[in-house]
């Protein structure tokens, strides 16, 4: 079964991470070859189910079209209907939903795929049988002011304002009904926020004087609203805190999922939601469900935040040791500048701490009851993002910022996950413009960050008698079967495949732990209540993080509560099943008193920690803050430094403590050495497998490499992986010392190469290396040009000599998306060579070339150039190029003719570009004019030799 793999796998995980002394006695038995694959390593995707109007015969078509292009399984996730497909919608959770998802799991035990699911229809969690009582909240207060003897007239009382926002429409509030849950045509009111005109909950009445007295009033205040006092000798200012309804709303929902999102910071609210999804799952066997998934956090992405639980006061107490209400003035910016940050700090602490204790791992603990695992999204949170991603199974980040997927990989690496998945390749371009070279460079840019496990972005379901292009979600990529380069598209996935190999079967080899100073944040007031996390590059740690990034360093980011769990053996700093070199403090305000007692202790048991510049400032939060800030100082008084090289150094027990801000310096005399491939413009990452030390490079920058590379790391001998093109080879050596080595490389751009390291000689040839010679040859004879696949029709076939773009042949040619066949036939060139490259020059945007009857190679770009050995050339060849274009072209003659495929509810199909609007606010490409497609230029066969 599918669940048996995925257990089985993550056992094996275990086995290959504990690096036994038991292998190291069978280092003889290592051998050269592509690590074993399953489902787990190759790439899955985020399978759409529009109104979850699926069908079975239809759905085993979508799946069997989804393995056979090389995915190992897929992320259910349901989400807005199709307009004229209402009658075959299936309401999310009910006994027929249940019964299809029931249904996946037997076809992906048949296919071998593996089958995660969305807890949700759409995001954030939520639905219709989330109450208002449930529903997620936010903090509304109001002041008064007394003056001695006075009594206060007006009511104590907040009316909630009405609010409603809808996706691509406006909806008068009068059109909805409270609750929620009672509206009947939700799909089509399609709302994103909804708050009612209500007088809201007292939560608290605190009376404050300009002495320092307080005085609970919440008991005085009348069922009508009237206080029943008078104020005494002073000056009073009275903070009433009311409970809010923040109204978001749950997005993008399909029938029967709409409604109130969650309160995350409630423990019963999450119970609640699960035990609906239980009580619905009753007689439905879903232990076969690898991960339950969890969108990332936007809940706030609307007007004002969800800031508030009712059990709020108690939740603070108990974690910050102290009562919130005798600080509302300070909670709300209106005490000195000292105490009102440390109070906020505080009052954002605790939402991150009932984010990770009240919801994560909650959820979590639940999905055990279906032998599964949680694959979560935490970015965007208003928490510690990294204590979020380690509670998680299998963290999962999204977007193209390194520092961003640093968070989620850094997580997963100090909490020793197996899995780091990425939701990858969303909205790389506009739609039907994004080619297979783009996605490579997305997917390419995650391994190079430490994901291991890619989710693509995504697969619509669509039914079989569904008119091209079928059913599409909003935002691309659309990777699914009526994409022009759906073929294509396998040659990824197996490079995927060879490549995750590598990486699942690794732990990683940083060097540095790099603190992440969130108190920083939490302590500034900002412009609102909450800090998220994980949405942009974060400035706490941008300066340093893009140094150590630009130069070489490997790190990974770590949070105080995982700091609290490091170890040190032999002077290094141990993490689960990762192992430093040092950890950095960087320049920052704030750090917690037990933070810096475990640093220092770190460096006590033999660890070297470095404070870039000097210690923080301040210890952040408010209890107990006196005894804190003395024992703070007493830390830094006894500490005593000598100046050395530029920076200052201290022997603290068995280890060291450094400050300083000439971090190169600094880094270079502890033996921190960084990997020079980055100064290069090489994009990598350095793992340990059981073998040795393993490297995936990838080159993207505006140049080919061609060149030795320093890499620190060595071993008998080391072997080049090609994932693309499966060819494995010995890799020169020289300058080998303990530390490192020098390996030559070359790398076109877009290219990728593993290097991997073996404590023993291998008997694998040297990988070839070749460079081009003068000697050249145009095929420039007659091309036969035929369309062998795509629309909206076939057109014609023709013969020419000048290879264009085939939209200059004809009108008919301008809109066709699909394949066209270019033969020609060649003699063998008379220069003597080893081997040849084919070079293609430009191409539209992918191709496949046969020799002679045989398929050499799919090639993606961005460099369409193919290395032929010589033996593989007759005296007369025949040579066909499959070139297939872009979707774009059959949907701009669409966009023109007026053929609707934009039929969904909800945002319908947005545009990336706001210039790829219509006048009803929905995608269009009418204005386009048709892209290049096909072979474009001269075709040469380059002589070449080997690389000497």
């Amino acid at each position: 079964m599918v669940k048996s793999k995925w257990l089985n796998f993550t056992i094996l995980l275990t086995l290959t991470f504990s690096f036994s002394s038991c292998s190291i006695k069978q280092q003889s038995n290592y051998k050269a070859e592509w690590p074993s694959v399953s489902n787990i390593t190759q790439p899955w995707t985020r399978l759409w189910w529009h109104g979850s109007a699926v069908n079975k015969k239809d759905l085993t078509a979508n799946l069997e079209e989804i393995k056979n292009a090389g995915f190992g399984g897929v992320e259910v996730t349901s989400i807005y209907g199709t307009k004229s497909y209402e009658k075959e919608d299936i309401s999310f959770l009910s006994p027929e939903w249940m019964d299809v998802i029931n249904f996946t799991l037997l076809e992906g035990q048949r296919l071998d795929l593996g089958i995660d699911l969305a807890n949700a229809s759409g995001w954030p969690f939520g639905g219709k049988w989330i109450s208002a009582d449930d529903a997620c909240k936010n903090v509304r207060y109001k002041i008064y002011k007394l003056k001695e003897g006075e009594r206060l007239k007006e009511k104590i009382e907040f009316i909630e304002e009405p609010l409603v926002r809808a996706v691509g429409h406006k909806v008068n509030i009068s059109e909805v009904k409270f609750p929620i849950s009672s509206n009947t045509n939700l799909q089509e009111l399609a709302l994103d926020q909804v708050r009612f005109e209500k007088k809201l909950p007292l939560q608290i009445l605190i009376a404050y004087n300009e002495n320092g007295e307080k005085i609970d009033l919440t008991n005085k205040v009348k069922k009508n609203g009237t206080l029943d006092w008078i104020a005494p000798d002073g000056n009073w200012k009275l903070y009433a805190v009311f409970q809010g309804w923040h109204g978001k709303m749950v997005e993008r929902a399909s029938k029967g999922g709409e409604g109130n999102v969650i309160d995350h910071f409630s423990e019963n609210a999450v119970k609640q939601y699960l035990e609906f999804f239980d009580k619905n799952a009753e007689d439905i066997r879903l232990k076969d469900i690898r991960a339950f998934f969890n969108d990332s956090y936007e809940v706030d992405d609307a007007q004002g935040e969800a800031d508030w639980t009712p059990l709020f006061f108690k939740e603070f107490e108990k974690y910050r040791g102290y009562d919130l209400k005798n600080y509302l003035p300070a909670l709300f910016g209106n005490d000195s500048e000292e105490i009102n940050e440390k109070v906020l700090c505080d009052y954002r602490e605790t939402i991150s701490d009932l984010l990770l204790d009240r919801f994560t791992k909650i959820w979590k603990q639940w999905s055990s009851k279906y032998n599964a695992v949680v694959r979560n999204q935490a970015h965007g949170s208003p928490a510690n993002i990294l204590d979020l991603y380690a509670a998680s199974d299998i963290p999962e980040t999204e977007g193209v910022s390194v520092l961003l997927i640093k968070m989620a990989t850094s997580a997963g690496h100090v909490s020793g996950k197996s899995l780091i998945s990425a939701e990858a390749a969303t909205w790389l371009n506009e739609h039907f413009l994004s080619t297979l070279s783009e996605v490579k460079k997305n997917l390419d840019r995650y391994f190079a960050n430490g994901v291991n496990h890619l989710v693509y972005h995504g697969t619509p379901y669509s039914p079989g008698s569904e008119e091209w292009p079928g059913w599409m979600f909003y935002a691309s990529v659309h990777f699914a079967p009526t994409n022009t380069w759906w073929e294509d598209l396998k040659t990824i996935n197996s490079y995927v495949t060879k490549c995750q190999s590598f990486l699942q079967s690794s732990k990683p080899a940083n060097d540095i732990l790099l603190y992440f100073p969130i108190y920083d944040a939490w302590s500034e007031r900002g412009k609102s209540m909450l800090k998220h996390f994980g949405t942009q590059n974060e400035e706490l740690t941008k300066d340093i993080s893009e140094m150590l990034l630009a130069n070489g360093y490997t790190f990974d980011y770590i949070s105080d509560k995982q700091i609290k769990q490091l170890t040190v053996e032999d002077k290094k700093i141990l993490s689960d099943n990762s192992e430093y070199k040092t950890i950095i403090i960087p320049n920052c305000d704030y750090i917690p008193l037990t933070t810096i007692q475990k640093v220092i202790n770190l460096a006590q048991e033999g660890a070297t920690v470095i404070l870039q510049n000097d210690f923080p400032k301040e210890i952040p939060g408010l209890n107990d803050l006196n005894y804190r800030q003395e024992a703070y100082q007493q830390i830094k008084n006894e500490i005593k430094f000598n100046s050395q090289n530029g920076y200052e150094s201290s022997q603290v027990g068995k280890g060291r403590l450094i400050k300083g801000n000439n971090l190169g310096i600094i880094l270079d005399d502890i033996e921190v050495l960084p990997e020079s491939m980055a100064k290069n413009g090489l994009w990598f990452n350095r793992v340990n497998r059981e073998e040795g030390i393993c490297y995936f490079i990838s080159n993207w920058g505006d140049k080919d490499i061609d060149q030795w590379i320093q890499v620190c790391s060595n071993g008998k001998e080391a072997v080049w992986f090609n994932p693309m093109n499966k060819q494995i080879g010995k890799s020169e050596i020289r300058n080998l010392s303990e530390d490192h080595a020098e390996v030559y490389l070359k790398l076109g751009i877009g290219e990728t190469l593993i290097l991997q390291w073996y404590p023993t000689k291998q008997n694998v040839a040297d990988y070839k290396f070749y460079e081009k010679t003068n000697d050249v040859m145009n095929l420039d004879s007659e091309w036969n040009i035929n369309f062998i696949k795509g629309g909206p029709t076939l057109p014609n076939s023709y013969t020419s000599k000048k290879l264009e773009s085939w939209t200059e042949h004809s009108n008919e040619l301008k809109w066709f998306s699909g394949t066209a066949s270019y033969k020609t036939t060649f003699e063998k060139p008379g220069f003597k060579t080893t081997a040849y490259m084919l070079d293609l020059g430009k191409v539209c945007e992918s191709a496949d070339i046969y020799l002679n009857g045989e398929k050499l190679a799919t090639l993606v770009g961005p460099e369409f150039q193919l290395t032929i050995e010589d033996y593989k050339l007759q005296n007369t060849n025949d040579l066909e190029i499959h070139v297939t274009n872009l979707m774009a072209n059959r949907i701009i003659d669409m966009d023109k003719k007026g053929i609707n495929y934009k039929k969904f509810y909800n945002i319908n199909f947005a545009a990336r570009d706001r210039k790829n609007l219509d006048e009803n606010g929905l995608f269009t490409a009418k204005n386009w004019k048709p892209l290049e497609s096909g072979l474009i230029g001269t075709v040469k066969l380059i002589g070449l030799s080997s690389k000497k």
